[in-house]
């Protein structure tokens, strides 16, 4: 799914007429609607998107073919994609989270640490949660200038400086 990028997600429904809470990922929260068509994991396509009204932390919105609360329902916490090919290109130091996920994270000695597993916006920042081979948790990564000076795509690795004990084993 390397030609799509996530950039929201289904919260459930709102109402009874089919309406849905969309969470926007998006820069411009409201732009969602304009990347259309959206596309799902399973591979499911919504044409359109109208937003039609605004709640805490996103937008009510009306997908096509979503029209009864039932429907709805059955979206709920499903990720929404667009084409890549559409989504504005991004400065040098920003980056859409489906470009980080999967990527090696190594330390600044060159030392394999995990693979990204995923990306978290928590207000404050955001995280980059590392799975750690022979580790059954993962580790939360702020994702900062100073914990993550590198972020190389084309070598699909991540050059981290973690704060001291984040990954055990680490420091020898």
């Amino acid at each position: 799914m390397s030609d799509r990028v996530i950039v929201g997600a289904i919260g459930g429904a709102f109402g009874v007429q089919g309406e849905v809470r969309l969470k926007s990922y998006c820069a411009d929260p409201q732009a969602i609607a304009d990347y259309t068509p959206l596309y799902t994991e399973d591979g499911r396509t919504f044409a359109q998107v109208v937003l039609t009204g605004q709640l805490k932390n996103g937008f009510t919105a009306r997908l096509d073919g979503v029209v009864t609360k039932e429907d709805a329902d059955a979206l709920r916490n499903v990720n929404l994609y667009a084409p890549r090919d559409i989504m504005p290109s991004l400065p040098d130091d920003e980056y859409y989270y489906a470009d980080l996920i999967g990527l090696t994270v190594v330390d600044t000695g060159g030392v394999t640490l995990g693979t990204v597993k995923n990306v978290m916006d928590h207000g404050a920042g955001d995280l980059l949660e590392i799975i750690v081979p022979g580790q059954s948790e993962t580790v939360l990564l702020p994702f900062t200038k100073a914990a993550v000076p590198t972020v190389d795509l084309k070598a699909k690795r991540i050059v981290a400086d973690p704060p001291d004990g984040l990954f055990p084993d680490a420091t020898a």
